[in-house]
This record gives structure tokens, C-alpha cells and sequence, in this order.
């Protein structure tokens, strides 16, 4: 799934190549992904796009003030082309998902596709007058990443940590895998609960939480959107690795598998040596 940097990314490249550009059309290849009818997507063309940005892990594109709002979802990704052919994208069951295109004026068409992996269909995208038209975005908890950010008022909740970061509702933008690495850095378990941790426990994680997304959006910036799933995957230190010696300490990574998605984690450096089994017989450890 792209997190906020990654998003992050892709927001910062369509705004240098869009900004000023003026939308020839938008097409969909899918029924579901379109969640709004007002304004229609026809209303979209020969307006110029003055600008994109990122809400948690929404890309927003402003269009002469409409706004074209687009979530990736878990298996959602973009592809820009310099290049379109005249012909017009089709409704089907395919990854295609939508196409947006840019005139420039001075050759053919440029734009993205929208595509979505799979069978299980996430993506969305939103045509709105207000960003905060969009029920995720109206419901997004704090950006990590502006200033004035405190971690420490959003802890007062009986849950498990992993889960309260991923939360979108409490923090905008992390997700299954930064959370991990998260986690690592901050040398906490992610079944320990939130409102359990010490002061010490708090500002670890807090400068990890900042540290490691700052991180990845610095290594992410200026990369080509076909670049960045894989830049992602290289920079992992525990997600995705099972198995695997931590950077660390040398320990394996451990997994946990449960309700259809997985984390991975070191006992070492994370649960004091212990290994946990699954959700529903670990421990909460600390």
C-alpha cells in the first residue's frame, strides 16, 4: 500500500508536471472508483490544474477550484505517460482503473492512469469543491509531518500501538509497513498498549515516528512514480523481511499473520526476547 511517503512523492512530481497544464479529460475504466456525481467529470475539461496536494495519503489535485481527489487504496498505484493515444479508455474488469489527461498545447496528450491490482477494489477517486467533501479526508487525524506535531495527547486510548498508528482517524498517512519500522526503531512492541507507555517509551517513539517518515520521504523525493515501490521495499528494516537478520541486532525477524494482513517485528531489539504467536494468544508485551 503507498504511505504518506510515497504519496508524498508522487504529489510533489504531478505538481511539476501539472501545475498550469489544462485537463483535456478524464476517463473511467471502472463504474466503482468515481464515489461523487457533483460536479460531473465532464465539468472537468479545459480547466487548468493549479496545484496538487497530499491529505494523509489522498492525492488532491485542484483544478480552477475543483478538486480531484484520488486514495490508492491497498493495491492502487500511478502511471504518468508524455504520450496518450487519441483513443478513449474503456469500462472493464481490468487494473485500469481511470485516466486523466493534460493538454500542453504542443503535442499529444500527457496524463496518468490510475490502475489497481487484484480483485479486491479499494481505489477511489472523488470530485469535490472541498477537499474536506471527501468523508476520509474530513476524518484524517493529525499529519506527523507539520510543524507543531505532539504524539503524546493522542495516546489515551486502551489499544494496541500498531494498530492506534495506523489508525488514519488518530494519525494521517502511516500505514502496514512504516508502522513496523516505526516500531523497530522505537524498540517497542506493536501489542503494547497506548495508553501504558512511559515517558521514555513516548519520546522514542515519537522521534521515530518523525525520524523514519522524514527519512523515506527525503529518499523517496525526485524519484519516478515505476521507482518508488521498489525503493520502498529496499529500505525496509523488519517489514516484509521474515526471516531475515535484523540490522540491528543480528536476530531473525519475526512474523505475526492475522486477519489477512501480517507484521513482522524483532523480539531482541521490540518484546525482550519474547517471540509472539499471533493476536489472539500473544501476551501484550511491553
Amino acid at each position: 500500500m503507498p504511505e504518506l511517503p510515497e504519496v508524498n512523492a508522487l504529489v510533489e512530481f504531478l505538481d511539476r508536471e501539472m501545475a498550469g497544464a489544462v485537463v483535456a479529460g478524464v476517463e473511467l475504466g471502472s463504474f466503482s472508483v468515481l464515489k461523487t456525481f457533483d460536479p460531473p467529470v465532464e465539468s472537468l475539461a479545459g480547466l487548468t490544474v493549479t496545484g496538487v496536494a497530499r491529505h494523509g495519503k489522498f492525492i488532491d489535485i485542484e483544478v480552477d477550484g475543483i478538486h480531484v481527489v484520488v486514495h490508492l487504496a491497498k493495491a492502487g498505484w500511478l502511471r504518468w505517460s508524455t504520450s496518450f493515444s487519441e483513443a478513449r479508455i474503456k469500462m472493464g474488469n481490468g487494473p485500469l482503473a481511470a485516466r486523466l489527461r493534460i493538454d500542453r498545447g504542443d503535442g499529444p496528450h500527457e496524463g496518468f492512469d490510475v490502475t489497481e491490482a487484484g480483485t479486491r477494489k479499494g481505489l477511489a477517486m472523488y470530485i469535490v469543491r472541498d477537499p474536506r467533501d471527501v468523508p476520509g479526508i474530513a476524518a484524517l487525524g493529525p499529519d506527523p509531518l507539520v510543524d507543531g506535531f505532539e504524539l503524546r495527547p493522542l495516546l489515551g486510548r486502551h489499544m494496541q500501538i500498531k494498530r492506534l498508528i495506523r489508525d488514519q482517524k488518530i494519525i494521517a498517512g502511516v500505514g502496514n509497513a512504516y508502522s513496523d519500522e516505526i516500531l523497530h526503531v522505537a524498540k517497542l512492541s506493536p501489542f503494547a498498549l497506548a495508553d501504558t507507555l512511559s515517558d521514555e517509551e513516548i519520546d522514542r517513539l515519537e522521534h521515530a515516528l518523525q525520524q523514519v517518515l522524514r527519512d523515506a520521504v527525503d529518499q523517496a523525493r525526485g524519484k519516478p512514480a515505476a521507482e518508488l515501490k521498489d525503493s520502498k521495499r529496499t529500505r525496509m528494516r523488519v517489514h516484509g523481511r521474515a526471516g531475515q537478520p535484523c540490522p540491528e541486532c543480528g536476530d531473525l525477524v519475526r512474523e505475526v499473520v492475522y486477519s489477512g494482513s501480517s507484521l513482522q517485528y524483532c523480539a531482541t531489539c521490540q518484546t525482550g526476547g519474547k517471540v509472539l504467536k499471533d493476536r489472539s494468544t500473544s501476551k501484550f508485551l511491553k
